[in-house]
């Protein structure tokens, strides 16, 4: 058995156990719609990019609830950085500025909104990019937008990447390749790729049906 097999399964199993244990956040998408004001300035703009280093922000739209909020506490924490520098961290600064609480609501209205048809650019090849996802679909799905082959949620903390802007999908991977972004699944699977594995699978994801930028 090669050693992306094995990751593979590894993930499958790790998945199996979110599924089992994990207890969707709790939050109010009213209140949250109220409190996503603070990120509209960058999230509800289509192509919106940030400035340095270069790449899409990401769209929300449709994200799983607890991925939001672990992403959100992950930021508050300063576990997960945004800029280079601390003073350019503004994701940290946003999210250090609500509670608990907070978090959740804003994650509860992100994951209510409707799925997207908005096209994408691609730059990588969407084809080689599916043939190097089998050992993605146990937590993300077959398309990326976590569902089995019955159109059920596999868990409810896995990201959602079908839709993703590609250049941002680019920039995850390659954070948890480099151990900037902290998982022991996803630095183990990332280390794996090559930078032309990393863009063609990117540019799969980006490619499907799914998250769509917030506008309301």
């Amino acid at each position: 058995m090669n050693i992306k097999a094995l990751w593979s399964i590894l993930a499958a199993g790790f998945c199996v156990v979110l599924t089992t244990q994990a207890v969707q956040a709790a939050g109010n998408e009213q209140e949250g719609k109220k409190k996503f004001y603070t990120c509209g300035g960058c999230h509800s703009i289509e192509g919106y990019s940030n400035a340095y280093p270069n790449y899409h922000v990401p769209r929300l739209g449709g994200q799983q609830q607890n991925a939001v909020l672990s992403a959100l506490q992950a930021y508050k924490t300063g576990d997960r950085k945004h800029g280079s520098q601390p003073q350019n961290n503004s994701m940290q600064g946003n999210a250090d500025g609500w509670s608990d609480a907070d978090l959740a609501d804003i994650a509860a209205y992100v994951a209510i909104k409707k799925l997207s048809t908005e096209s994408n650019v691609i730059t990588g090849n969407p084809s080689k990019g599916k043939e190097k996802t089998s050992m993605c679909a146990g937590c993300h799905g077959d398309d990326g937008n976590v569902l089995d082959k019955d159109g059920k949620l596999l868990n409810q903390e896995s990201p959602r990447l079908a839709g993703q802007h590609e250049d941002y999908l680019i920039k995850a991977l390659k954070g948890y390749k480099k151990g900037v972004r902290k998982n022991p699944i996803m630095n183990g699977m990332a280390e794996m790729l090559s930078e032309d594995e990393i863009k063609d699978i990117s540019a799969f994801y980006a490619s499907q049906k799914g998250l769509t930028t917030i506008s309301d």
